[in-house]
């Protein structure tokens, strides 16, 4: 974020939550807290555009004091939770593309500039989310997939000898282990795969986030699929009917499906891309974990006097859940 000029008036610090093109109701905005430490939930124009912002302390948002203070997981947690809000109250009465977690501006002019001289991807993404909303699905090799090479190593224990035959039936076990662990893991990937594919038909888009760790899922079974599908409303009937005979027990043997939504479009609000430019098969390199389901651990962006580029901006509350 750029200093003011030498010698004029510091203009403030402004957080920027949404982009939309008609302002929500003066009530909503006066009923919803962003950021505890910010002044109320007010509307910039620029452009024919209408901007969702709060006037915010430097003290505390500031580029050292905020860095400092999202590296505290409460803390992180507590600015995720604002900004969701934040972007929420924004789309009370249309579609919005929802900007990355403390997106910061030098003053209410600095903020209208960046809009404005983005307005024509900002209007083009306003139109392909219209009446759009987004799901998220993950996909886990279950238990049993990740224990099947125990289990296919027990035929060659039973053979297992003494003398010089142990040797053999030690590298006889070892082999069919490493089998084993590899066919049950090719076999759950597919599946994964398998459900990506059957889910797209349903969509009209959709990316692949990075995979999350066993540590952050809390999962002996790593995770295969982190997926978010962009959904038609009038085909949300037929999603979810989709998502509930996947997550049937017996459907996918070797995976556990869960999911959850309808949530506001964050992962195709991308405004620093063509959003013509769909490319299903992406995996971003930037997602930041965890992801809609945990409660929300965004990645801070950098403050500049333009908007940072978009990051993978986390949902921090669970919506309704589909499952079995």
């Amino acid at each position: 974020m750029s200093a003011p000029p030498a010698g004029a008036a510091d203009p403030g610090i402004v957080c920027a939550f949404a982009v939309t093109r008609t302002p929500p109701d003066v009530a909503t905005l006066a009923s919803v807290t962003g950021h505890q430490e910010g002044g109320p939930l007010r509307v910039l124009r620029a452009g024919g555009l209408c901007l969702v912002v709060q006037d915010v302390p430097a003290a505390l948002f500031g580029e050292e004091a905020l860095a400092e203070r999202l590296n505290r997981p409460d803390d992180l947690e507590r600015c995720a939770r604002a900004h969701h809000r934040g972007v929420e109250a924004a789309a009370g009465q249309g579609p919005v593309v929802p900007l990355p977690m403390a997106t910061l501006y030098h003053g209410d002019r600095s903020a209208e500039q960046a809009v404005v001289s983005r307005k024509s991807v900002l209007d083009a993404l306003l139109d392909r989310l219209r009446d759009r909303t987004e799901w998220a699905v993950k996909v886990h090799a279950t238990e049993r997939a990740k224990d099947a090479a125990v289990d296919a190593a027990a035929p060659a224990q039973a053979g297992a000898g003494a003398g010089a035959g142990a040797g053999r039936a030690y590298l006889d076990r070892a082999s069919a282990r490493r089998r084993g662990r590899q066919d049950a893991n090719a076999k759950a990937a597919a599946e994964a795969d398998a459900v990506d594919t059957e889910l797209r038909r349903y969509a009209v888009a959709a990316t692949r986030h990075r995979p999350q760790s066993e540590r952050l899922t809390g999962r002996r079974a790593p995770q295969l699929l982190n997926a978010a599908y962009l959904v038609e409303n009038t085909e949300c009937a037929a999603f979810t009917r989709v998502l509930a005979r996947l997550t049937a027990a017996g459907r996918h043997p070797a995976v556990e499906v869960s999911a959850s939504g309808p949530w506001i479009p964050y992962s195709f609000a991308r405004w620093d891309e063509d959003p013509d430019a769909t490319e299903p098969d992406r995996t971003e390199p930037g997602h930041t974990e965890p992801d809609h389901t945990e409660p929300g651990h965004p990645a801070p962006d950098h403050t500049e006097s333009d908007p940072p580029a978009p990051g993978r901006t986390e949902q921090p509350l669970r919506k309704q859940e589909a499952g079995a």
